[in-house]
């Protein structure tokens, strides 16, 4: 084993290094010595830098000095400023097709073809109004009460924040019924219930329709006016929810190709390692999972601003960049409306970690998809359905792009983080990747995975990637993350609702 790497420097271009460990001033960069003490996750001056001009990490600008910096000083937002713009004619230059390597995982079939990796009874909420009927029913199940059904992982429900006081049509309404309808049909729920009020704008009938769900066996639905208020509405539901427990518990594993797998890519309370260990890690991972056959979803439009050439370079056609620039330019808007700009983030947890800019967070997002081509551009909540690697236009909000992306189809998420979020989600579970070793043992009970290990040079990037791979199949076979024995996921249910209430 070799020493523990103390700083590195990630691309011949950079002009900066990045601290991996805590640097004390007067610390030996090969030349270079610090001026001051510099955080792990920070950077480090290789050279001295004139006011204007611009800091490269990654191979790529993250911003541009704010005032004259000498080599050896710290690099951060009280000496960089953001500035510049991704290079949005870049196209179709970096295509790179992954040879077919198949694998397997043990899943659950349904009957329209797709496979689960969990199997839960879900009750899904057609309006705010009706989420304590829906929690109530929810909380009789308890482990006790299930114990006589081993095969169903738990009954959960999901209540949000809408569903009236909304207009009857438009976007929000629009991403409200993509994301029941979504998780409705997931395939990580053996049945579903739907509480509605009876009032609602959100009407139980033209969400069906819309979404185009038929009740059955599986899909049941109920009022709370319909079956006389709040005691009735809880009893009904509980008789409902045990008559679908033998079916939902009939449901067996089996082998599955890992081409019916779905991950959801998320970050959060990243930090400066974040783009250097757990975030290139899972892109590994992920470009395993395209070689497999499976489908792999990157969200949170915020947070490729300023690195989509990145992705643009990676385009299947035009008509893929052109979908990924139509919904940039839609967001610079609806910041511009608000009175913001892309870069109000990164967030006060980022820039304690070392992250300075938006452009330098959306560099450490984007590693996590991958090297694989994009090959689609859906909306929010809508079906993922293209093999290989799409873009799910959501909000940078971790809840509300999960939720976006478990709506979509995806059935397991992997989440990195190098401050430690907390981050959860049912019915798709969610693998933990820590970019540094401090963080996983600080939080050993939030943490599956510590990337930190490249640092220590006990595992090299391709080992760490293969990891996570080998990891996510054995979650995706019911290996329960540290979120799961957390019980976690419930609350995480947030389904992006733009526009007016009213």
């Amino acid at each position: 084993m070799t020493d523990v790497m103390t700083h590195v420097r990630a691309n011949a271009r950079d002009g900066v290094a990045v601290a991996l460990v805590d640097l004390g001033a007067g610390f030996d960069l090969g030349g270079v010595r610090t001026r001051e003490s510099v955080s792990a996750g920070h950077k480090v001056a290789l050279k001295d830098f004139a006011a204007g001009e611009p800091i490269i990490k990654l191979g790529q600008p993250i911003g541009v000095a704010s005032e004259p910096i000498l080599a050896g000083a710290h690099v951060h937002v009280h000496n960089v400023r953001f500035s510049g713009q991704a290079d949005r004619e870049a196209f179709g230059s970096r295509i790179v097709e992954i040879p077919a390597n198949p694998a397997e995982f043990q899943g659950f079939t349904r009957s329209d073809g797709r496979v689960g990796t969990r199997n839960y009874i879900g009750i899904l909420t057609s309006v705010n109004c009706s989420a304590t009927v829906a929690r109530r029913i929810a909380a009789h199940f308890h482990e006790e009460r299930l114990a006589d059904y081993p095969n169903v992982d738990g009954v959960v429900a999901f209540s949000h924040m809408s569903g009236c006081g909304m207009a009857k049509s438009g976007r929000g309404m629009d991403n409200l019924r993509r994301t029941i309808g979504g998780y409705a049909r997931h395939p990580n729920f053996g049945a579903i219930l739907v509480v509605g009020l009876g009032c609602e704008v959100n009407q139980i009938d033209p969400l069906l329709d819309d979404q185009q769900l038929e009740p059955g066996d599986r899909l049941r639905t109920m009022t709370i006016q319909g079956e006389g208020g709040t005691r009735g509405a809880i009893a009904r539901g509980i008789a409902i929810v045990t008559d679908m427990l033998p079916h939902a518990h009939s449901a067996q594993r089996s082998p599955q190709s890992a081409a019916h797998l779905t991950l959801g890519l998320q970050c959060g309370a990243s930090d400066g390692n974040s783009a250097l260990t757990a975030n290139p890690a899972l892109g590994h991972a992920a470009d395993l999972l395209v070689a497999a056959g499976g489908k792999v979803v990157l969200s949170e439009t915020p947070e490729i601003f300023g690195a989509e050439n990145l992705l643009l370079e990676r385009a299947i056609n035009r008509d893929v960049a052109a979908r990924l620039l139509d919904r940039l330019k839609w967001w610079e808007d609806y910041a511009a409306r608000e009175g913001a700009d892309l870069n109000n983030n990164p967030s006060p947890g980022n820039i304690a970690g070392g992250i300075t800019t938006i452009l330098e967070k959306s560099l450490g997002a984007i590693t996590k998809s991958g090297s694989s081509p994009l090959r689609d551009v859906i909306d929010y909540a809508a079906p993922i359905v293209t093999p290989g690697l799409s873009f799910m236009d959501t909000p940078g909000y971790d809840p509300c792009s999960a939720t976006g992306q478990i709506a979509g189809g995806a059935n397991l998420i992997a989440f990195t983080t190098g401050r430690g979020s907390v981050f959860g989600s049912k019915p798709a579970p969610t693998l933990k990747i820590a970019s540094n070793s401090a963080l996983a043992k600080r939080m050993p009970d939030d943490i599956d995975i510590d990337c930190g290990r490249l640092i220590s040079a006990e595992k090299t990037m391709s080992e760490l990637g293969e990891e996570i791979f080998a990891r996510l199949l054995q979650v995706a076979s019911g290996e329960r993350t540290a979120s799961e024995i957390n019980d976690i996921g419930d609350e995480e249910f947030v389904p992006w609702v733009p526009g007016a209430t009213m």
